[in-house]
């Protein structure tokens, strides 16, 4: 399912809603008790090449770690749009007032995203590191960054907060995240 629809917003609302997003928002993280990791804030962009209706942006607030989380991502003005909450065995996606059930953070981003991201991996590399949970190598081209699970991590902006996570194999994917705080 991807997210827009899953939104329940047409795609030119959603488009113009998403677009809005990349100006940031106030912090929306809600307390959770009994969730601990560094909290990560900015403007998170997705997108599969070839396909405008697969293209997310929104303001965002992770909490957590792979293994049990909460994020929200966040419209216009601080509007949440959606909010996923996970822990091992499960992960919930609440949007729209309703809420759809996930084996566990992937399958979630898979269904919401129409395309797998490796979400385990995605929480190090939004940290300027390579995940340990798979080898990794120095880029092929010299640049800042590596290279681990078929993707390409930039971290040439890094020190502005810059974080861009490409995978060529088709169709080819683009994460793009601008950190605005991390505590």
């Amino acid at each position: 399912m991807i997210l827009g629809r899953r939104l329940g917003l047409g795609w030119p609302a959603f488009t113009l809603a998403l677009a809005f997003l990349l100006s940031g928002c106030a912090t929306l993280v809600p307390v959770v008790p009994g969730l601990s990791g560094e909290t990560l804030s900015g403007r998170l962009s997705v997108r599969i090449d070839g396909q405008p209706e697969r293209a997310v942006n929104a303001g965002f607030e992770l909490i957590g770690s792979a293994t049990q989380g909460v994020l929200l991502l966040s419209g216009p003005l601080g509007t949440s749009l959606a909010r996923a909450r996970w822990s091992p065995g499960q992960a919930v996606l609440s949007s729209g007032g309703a809420e759809t059930v996930y084996a566990d953070l992937d399958a979630l981003a898979a269904a919401a995203l129409g395309e797998g991201i490796p979400m385990a991996a995605l929480f190090d590399w939004l940290r300027g590191q390579a995940w340990s949970g798979a080898p990794a190598q120095a880029r092929a081209d010299g640049a800042p960054g590596f290279e681990q699970l078929g993707w390409q991590i930039d971290l040439a902006r890094w020190a502005e907060g810059w974080v861009e996570a490409r995978r060529a194999a088709a169709p080819a994917v683009t994460v793009r995240a601008r950190l605005e705080s991390a505590t």
